[in-house]
């Protein structure tokens, strides 16, 4: 019987901490005429915090086909950070993204969109079509 008991808890636990809730946040990538902006500046930074608060790598993750110029969104992975580490993800990606924003050619270039307050979360994911991990050809460390 003690057998028993020690297997349903130990079953239960692990389906209790395996069902996490998983927080994404969405970078959308825009044409105007010419293709995308490149992901390089997102991904740079993404290495910088990765090295400066030794997290685990972000899991990210890209929606293509959303248009005939090959404009995608980016999800990225946040729950492996503190709260504090979080905010400072945020503010640090967001200066990142309106530096490459203010540094395009506004006829040509395409823009990189963020709402900082929302967040995707796991479920919402599982709904989007053509989803794929994120992969560049610089590595991501």
């Amino acid at each position: 019987m003690k057998n028993l008991i020690l297997t349903l808890s130990i079953f239960c636990c692990t389906f209790v901490f395996a069902q996490k809730n998983e927080n994404y946040i969405e970078i959308g990538y825009s044409s105007i005429c010419c293709g995308t902006p490149s992901t390089d500046p997102v991904i740079n930074y993404i290495n910088q915090f990765q090295k400066k608060y030794k997290t685990k790598p972000f899991e990210i993750l890209q929606q293509q086909g959303l248009g005939r110029e090959g404009e995608f969104n980016l999800y990225i992975s946040i729950s492996q950070l503190s709260q504090s580490q979080k905010s400072n993800f945020v503010k640090g990606l967001q200066s990142a993204i309106s530096s490459q924003n203010i540094k395009r050619k506004e006829n040509s270039d395409g823009t990189v969109n963020f709402q900082e307050t929302q967040t995707v979360t796991k479920k919402d994911l599982a709904k989007i079509k053509n989803l794929i991990i994120y992969k560049n050809n610089s590595k991501l460390k």
